[in-house]
């Protein structure tokens, strides 16, 4: 890889962060779309487990992620992007930051107001805020966190359908920069 290459590509650090949080989510929202589906709430309650685990471990995650956005160089847009692309994209990356960070943190702010703590896939478990218990207020940021959770479900097919226009109809190399194969054009 030329170095006008890696100018143009995002670092490895960065492609290893964006593909397993981008799998992370999928699963996630998967996950939760089982735990809607569940007949028994026993079942529920264990699927859901799962996706509250999951969720805290995406926010550390991004975390990690945001730390090595800011200590490496990310490429720059295509220069050639027409502007409402281009804000597009940006827009859209920055509402992901959002919902990456605020969907966990909101779901540990409602299980907390419902007096419940977080078990971390059976090692550990993260406490509940100390917020004291309000289950109407634990419903009414549920409901908040799932309707986040669908717009970020809508988001992500948004850049899917971006990146693939870019790749192979703009022939613009655009899941590439994503990637540690593929052409970039210059």
């Amino acid at each position: 890889m030329t170095d006008t290459a890696n100018a143009r590509r995002y670092s490895i650090g960065a492609m290893i962060f964006h593909w397993v949080i981008a799998i992370a989510v999928i699963v996630n929202w998967r996950i939760a779309e089982a735990g809607e589906h569940a007949a028994a709430v026993e079942d529920k309650i264990a699927i859901f487990a799962n996706h509250k685990a999951l969720g805290f471990l995406i926010l550390l995650l991004t975390l990690g992620r945001l730390a090595w956005r800011w200590t490496h160089p990310v490429p720059a847009l295509p220069s050639d992007l027409v502007k409402w692309e281009a804000t597009l994209a940006r827009t859209v990356h920055i509402i992901f930051y959002v919902l990456l960070i605020g969907l966990p943190l909101g779901g540990w702010f409602a299980n907390s107001l419902a007096g419940r703590e977080i078990d971390m896939f059976g090692f550990f478990t993260i406490p509940p805020l100390p917020v004291g218990e309000n289950a109407e207020a634990a419903k009414a940021i549920f409901g908040f966190h799932a309707t986040g959770g669908s717009i970020f479900i809508y988001l992500i097919a948004l850049h899917i359908l971006g990146a693939l226009k870019h790749t192979f109809f703009d022939k613009k190399g655009g899941i590439f920069r994503m990637l540690p194969f593929g052409k970039v054009p210059g």
